[in-house]
C-alpha cells in the first residue's frame, strides 16, 4: 500500500486527538465501559444508529446523555411507551392565533429534529410508533403531512432496551433492526468498577462534562473515516465473514449450517468496513485497518442481523457463539 500524503497523516493524528479527547469527556462521569464508549462513538463517526441492550441500571441513558453533554449538537430524549403515539416523535400541525385575528394550521416539530435522538426502552412502543423512526434512521427526513422535511445533519438515533422483561414489549422488526450499525451489550460492571461506580455517585463531588465537538468538526471527521483506505484483501476478507453467516456459504461453520434461518444483510459488510476503520483510528496504530479491526467490531455488527431458525431459538443456542465460530473458521488469505 502507498504511503499516505503527508497532509493525510496530520489530519489522522487530529482526528485521533479529538476522538480521544471525546472518550475522555465520557470517562469523566462513566465509570469502565470502554468498549460500550467506544461503541456508541463509532456510531456517532460513522453516521449510523447504536442500540444497546442491558438490563436496568448498568447507566445506558447516562452514557447517551454525556455523549450529548461532550459534543455540540442537539439532544431529545423520548421514553417510549405503550401509548406514544407516531405524532409524539415527528411531530404534528395544530392550530395556532396569528396576528391581527383568526387562526391557522402550523406544524409543530417532534423531538427526532434533534441531532441526537435516545429513544429509551424502545421495545415498549407500538410496532406503528416504533415504524416512525424508520423513515428518519434510513433517510435522514420524516414525512408529515404529505410534506417531506429533512432532520438536522449529523443525526442519530441512540435506542435502549432491556432483554430481561419481555412482558409488554414489541420486539423491534428484522428490518428496523437492520438499520442499527451496532447492536451493543451492556454488561454488568466488575467489583472495582462497582467501587468506583458508588465513590462517584455518592459522593459530594460531581464531574462536568465539556462539549468538545461541534457539528461541522463531526461531518468533517464521518469524511476523513470513509478516505481511510482498505485494501482489497481486507474487504474480500469482510464479504467472506458476511457471507459465512449464511447456512448455505461453503465457509459456513457447523452451528452455522445447524442453527441460522438468515445470515447478515450487506448493510452487515458496510457496517463491519466502515466501524473497522473507525476501530483503528480509536486504537492508534495503523493507518489502515486490519483482520483485527474487523474481528474487535464483528460481533456488535452482526448479533443483531443473523437470525436464529427455530431449533437454535429453542436449544437457547448463543449468538455470540455462533459469530465466534464464525470469525475463527472464515480464513484470512
Amino acid at each position: 500500500m502507498a504511503t499516505p500524503p503527508s497532509n493525510t497523516k496530520a489530519q489522522l493524528q487530529a482526528l485521533q486527538r479529538d476522538l480521544d479527547q471525546l472518550v475522555q469527556q465520557i470517562q469523566r462521569v462513566i465509570v469502565g465501559q470502554d468498549a460500550i464508549i467506544r461503541g456508541v462513538v463509532t456510531c456517532l463517526l460513522a453516521g449510523g444508529h447504536g442500540l444497546l441492550e442491558g438490563v436496568p441500571g448498568l447507566g445506558k441513558t447516562l452514557l447517551i446523555r454525556t455523549l450529548a453533554e461532550a459534543v455540540h449538537l442537539s439532544f431529545a430524549r423520548v421514553q417510549f411507551t405503550p401509548d406514544l403515539m407516531p405524532a409524539d416523535i415527528v411531530g404534528t400541525s395544530m392550530l395556532v392565533d396569528v396576528p391581527g385575528g383568526g387562526r391557522q394550521l402550523e406544524y409543530q416539530p417532534g423531538p427526532i429534529f434533534s441531532h441526537i435522538v435516545l429513544a429509551d426502552e424502545v421495545n415498549r412502543a407500538t410496532p406503528k410508533t416504533q415504524s416512525a423512526l424508520l423513515e428518519a434512521m434510513a433517510e435522514h427526513q420524516v414525512t408529515v403531512g404529505g410534506k417531506t422535511r429533512p432532520l438536522p445533519r449529523p443525526f442519530m438515533v441512540l435506542a435502549t432496551q432491556n432483554p430481561l422483561e419481555m412482558e409488554g414489549t414489541y420486539p423491534l422488526p428484522e428490518a428496523q433492526l437492520d438499520r442499527f450499525l451496532f447492536k451493543i451489550r451492556v454488561p454488568f460492571p466488575t467489583e472495582d468498577e462497582l467501587m468506583k461506580i458508588l465513590d462517584r455517585t455518592t459522593g459530594a463531588a460531581s464531574q462536568e462534562v465539556k462539549p468538545v465537538l461541534d457539528a461541522a468538526r463531526i461531518m468533517a471527521m464521518r469524511e476523513l473515516v470513509r478516505a481511510i483506505p482498505v485494501t482489497d484483501s481486507l474487504t474480500r476478507y469482510v464479504v467472506r465473514v458476511l457471507r459465512a453467516t449464511h447456512p448455505d456459504d461453503k465457509h459456513a461453520p457447523e452451528l452455522v449450517r445447524r442453527y441460522v434461518r438468515f445470515g447478515g444483510s450487506p448493510r452487515g459488510a458496510q457496517a463491519m468496513l466502515l466501524a473497522s476503520r473507525i476501530h483503528c483510528v480509536l486504537e492508534g496504530q495503523n493507518i489502515s485497518p486490519s483482520v483485527h479491526d474487523v474481528r474487535a467490531i464483528a460481533h456488535s455488527a452482526l448479533r443483531h442481523r443473523v437470525i436464529l431458525n427455530f431449533e437454535g431459538e429453542a436449544e437457547g443456542v448463543d449468538i455470540e457463539e455462533v459469530l465466534a465460530q464464525v470469525l475463527k473458521t472464515v480464513p484470512t488469505d
